[in-house]
């Protein structure tokens, strides 16, 4: 099975490099926040690595459009805007003061999520696989 999209657009070797290097700050957020008082998903999102990734993923995509890299610049985009509605969603049940036990397991749900996307796509990363 070919790694290479039907286009056959080969990615740049340094986009390559610059992918694990956006998996390498978002995980570096992530795990700051295991290591720290700050939830995952709090740290993913506010932590500088993070955004900086995500501005990354912004200014670059135009590049791998079309190449087989593409898919993790979206899967990075992705996770990083999912885990913020979510956060917001928590937000809002946390202030309903009923809503805090859910929030707070919705929060800790949306870490672990974090955590798995951040693992799965650097492992399909350094296969060179698409992501879905």
């Amino acid at each position: 099975m070919s790694s290479s999209p039907p286009s056959g657009l080969v990615p740049r070797e340094g986009l390559v490099t610059l992918a694990h290097v956006i998996y390498g700050l978002h995980a570096f957020s992530a795990v700051t926040g295991l290591l720290s008082p700050a939830m995952i998903v709090t740290a993913f999102l506010t932590g500088w690595p993070s955004i900086i990734a995500v501005i990354l993923n912004y200014v670059k995509r135009s590049e791998v459009r079309g190449t087989w890299l593409d898919s993790h610049f979206s899967w990075q985009i992705r996770t990083f805007w999912f885990a913020a509605l979510w956060l917001a969603v928590g937000v809002i049940l946390f202030v309903t003061v009923v809503g805090i036990p859910i929030a707070v397991v919705l929060w800790f749900a949306t870490g672990i999520w974090v955590l798995y996307r951040i693992i799965r796509g650097w492992l399909a990363l350094t296969s060179q696989r698409p992501l879905p």
